[in-house]
């Protein structure tokens, strides 16, 4: 009888989650490791049920998603054969569920040591986290199983009743209902605001030939708020041929400190303000550094710290570095006497660092060439705001000057820099453009200064800015609502659902979202409510600290919430949500089409849905005849939303063009000029002048 051969296993198995992790870990671990990625997710919750057993502690029913199957049997395949598997999946919550799943799936002991985490995919870090394996934390596992369940009976549970009442394909969640009360609330503020008058008087006066200009401020040391005309016209009567005189100046040393290292919020804010970048470009390009980079004469690198973090903590080691960094680069003079340590909020989870580069010597003009462009800015807002944290405060000399006229008196603020500091590095965005301060002449009491000129103007309170992404975000973020991993997919779901418009960085409700939004808050308010909301992260960051047992947080929740669901669908009579009408004829049944919400915007659709199908873009001419056969040139848009321009005798003619056609002509050969739609504007001839972006495609 032949004898049978035993192959024992050898190599060892490391699972990560994306494939171009996987391949940067490989070229660190050598021959002797198997890198393998699981793409996210390998089991989820049934699409076509409910999949939790709410009879049975809430037992949640996973499957392997659908197109995963070849990738399960190549990963069982691999784990037969090693002889230690390593989970190496991101190091949050999800990362710690997904890994939880994989051991189940690969038959991998939860309770041994395999399971691995780093801050940053650098050599150094993968090789220490291989040294130092702990076991799957299950706390963490429970806190995001008890967040998947959440969602899932929320969403499961209310969006029949919305498809029922309201309209088919819609949906409610758990954080995204609260976002977009958010947006709702503040467009009924908008709404209900009635503008109060009030004016100014600005005056703009000399002393040795140099002009500055001062404010209204008062009487005296009395501040008057000036609210009619008749109140500024008797002012401007009082002051006429005045002189003008300097009463008060007030000299000081100002200084101002960096901004902190990023979290996710504020990286997501600052791109959105900087860059014009939206929250799902920001994390993709993010993603991609943090995962790693091939960079010219270094090979395969990650370049910042992981992205979802609402930690301000920084090593030591990191903080030695850039300490060292700036001293050798800018001086010792921008050093602080000791490093810079931030204070990291209450509620934040501090598993992980601040996101910063992974190498403070690592420049970005260093990297520039090695990364695309969203990666290259995106990096150079990290790397410049991480040093800049570390660096010594900005000085400013200020002045501040009281000018009389007549007993009434104006004011006018100057500064001037004294040091730089940090903010030779870097300076942070502002929601609202900040008043400039100008320097201003050397100025002294007793002073007679001449009139140049005088303005009165009449001004009328404004109502609260719609919000931008970087404004929802820190809303979100002050109030409790979601945490770093879900910003991003929170604002892109009710985008996609139809339940807020983006136009240019702000963020409007549409109807749609307004009448979902009412409804929620009449019938399922506690859901909507920012507290309840913020209350319930709370509980789940108690359960991911071992403070309290999952399932019996899903109960608080889920008894009272099924008495709120019966007690909702009675009342809620259906609701009528009328298209409006366009002038524009069905061209295949004649009907006047109306307009529909889509994934990108606005769309027109015949009404006659489901006899007639007819749907098309709604075109923007902008005035100007194609080039290639005198048709007209039309406004669209790609699949994924991007603005592009096109021929409306498509698909005759495939002229298309990224940058807008102009009637102007090139003076030198006569082709037309185009203007460039990017952050970077101006007008070019793709001809004689291309844009480096141009010739680097046509290349």
């Amino acid at each position: 009888m032949p004898k049978t051969s035993t192959k024992s296993p050898k190599g060892k198995l490391v699972i990560v989650e994306s494939p171009a992790k996987a391949g940067t870990i490989k070229k660190y671990l050598g021959k002797d490791y198997t890198v393998m990625a699981s793409n996210g997710h390998i089991v989820d919750l049934p699409k076509s049920q409910l999949g939790i057993d709410t009879d049975n502690n809430y037992e949640p029913k996973y499957i392997t998603i659908r197109g995963k199957a070849a990738l399960v049997n190549s990963l069982k395949k691999e784990a037969k054969n090693a002889a230690k598997i390593f989970l190496a999946t991101d190091p949050d919550r999800e990362g710690e569920a997904i890994s939880w799943h994989l051991a189940s799936l690969l038959g991998v002991d939860k309770k041994s040591k395999c399971r691995i985490t780093f801050n940053e995919v650098t050599k150094a870090a993968v090789t220490e986290a291989i040294k130092n394996p702990r076991e799957i934390n299950d706390d963490l596992v429970d806190a995001q199983q008890a967040r998947r369940v959440l969602d899932r009976i929320v969403g499961y549970k209310i969006s029949p009743i919305l498809w029922k009442k309201v309209k088919k394909g819609l949906s409610a969640g758990r954080v995204q209902s609260v976002a977009t009360r958010l947006i709702c609330d503040r467009e009924e503020e908008i709404n209900a605001f009635i503008p109060e008058e009030y004016w100014t008087i600005d005056v703009s006066l000399m002393k040795d030939k140099k002009s500055f200009a001062a404010k209204f401020y008062g009487k005296g040391n009395k501040k008057i708020d000036l609210t009619t005309k008749e109140e500024t016209e008797k002012i401007l009567t009082a002051i006429e041929g005045a002189e003008y005189t300097v009463s008060d100046v007030k000299k000081a040393d100002k200084q101002r400190t960096p901004a902190p290292p990023f979290t996710t919020s504020t990286l997501q804010q600052e791109a959105s303000r900087k860059l014009g970048f939206t929250t799902m470009r920001t994390m993709q390009a993010a993603q991609q550094l943090y995962e790693g980079v091939d960079v010219n004469k270094k090979g395969t690198i990650g370049l910042i710290t992981y992205m979802r973090t609402d930690s301000l903590r920084i090593s030591q080691e990191a903080s030695d570095a850039a300490r060292e960094f700036i001293g050798e680069n800018y001086g010792k003079e921008y050093l602080t006497k000791e490093a810079r340590v931030y204070r990291t909020k209450k509620a934040a989870q501090d598993a992980h660092e601040a996101i910063r580069p992974t190498f403070s010597n690592l420049t970005p003009a260093m990297v520039k060439d090695s990364l695309s462009n969203d990666q290259y800015k995106l990096y150079n807002l990290i790397w410049c705001r991480f040093i800049a944290s570390q660096m010594s405060n900005a000085i400013y000399d200020t002045v501040s000057v009281t000018i009389d006229a007549n007993g009434y008196s104006f004011k006018a603020n100057g500064s001037s820099t004294k040091f730089a500091g940090f903010t030779l590095v870097y300076t942070e965005g502002q929601d609202k453009e900040e008043e400039q301060t100008k320097k201003l002449p050397e100025l002294n009491q007793n002073d007679v200064l001449k009139l140049k000129n005088i303005e009165s103007e009449q001004k009328f309170t404004q109502p609260p800015a719609r919000y931008t992404e970087a404004g929802l975000i820190k809303a979100m973020e002050e109030l409790g609502i979601g945490r770093p991993s879900t910003y991003a997919p929170t604002i892109t779901t009710i985008l996609a659902r139809g339940y807020i418009l983006r136009e240019k960085k702000i963020l409007s409700p549409t109807e749609l979202g307004m009448i979902v939004t009412k409804l929620m808050k009449e019938h399922f308010d506690q859901i909507v409510d920012t507290q309840f909301t913020a209350e319930m992260e709370e509980k789940l960051d108690k359960i991911a600290e071992g403070e309290i047992k999952w399932a019996e947080t899903v109960d608080e929740f889920y008894k009272p919430f099924t008495k709120i669901l019966k007690t909702a669908e009675d009342a809620i009579g259906n609701i009528e949500i009328k298209d409006e009408v366009s002038d524009v004829k069905c061209d295949k049944c004649g009907r006047l089409m109306v307009y529909k919400m889509g994934r990108f915007g606005k769309f027109l659709a015949c009404p006659g849905f489901p006899e007639c199908r007819n749907a098309k873009a709604i075109v923007k001419e902008i005035g100007i005849k194609c080039p290639k056969c005198g048709g007209n040139v039309i406004e669209k848009k790609s699949r994924t939303g991007k603005v592009f321009f096109g021929c409306d005798n498509y698909p005759e003619c495939d002229y298309t063009s990224w940058d807008k056609p102009l009637e102007e002509k090139c003076s030198v050969c006569g082709e037309i000029m185009y203007q460039r739609m990017g952050r970077f504007k101006g007008k070019y001839c793709p001809k004689c002048n291309p844009p480096k972006v141009y010739e680097k495609a046509k290349k």
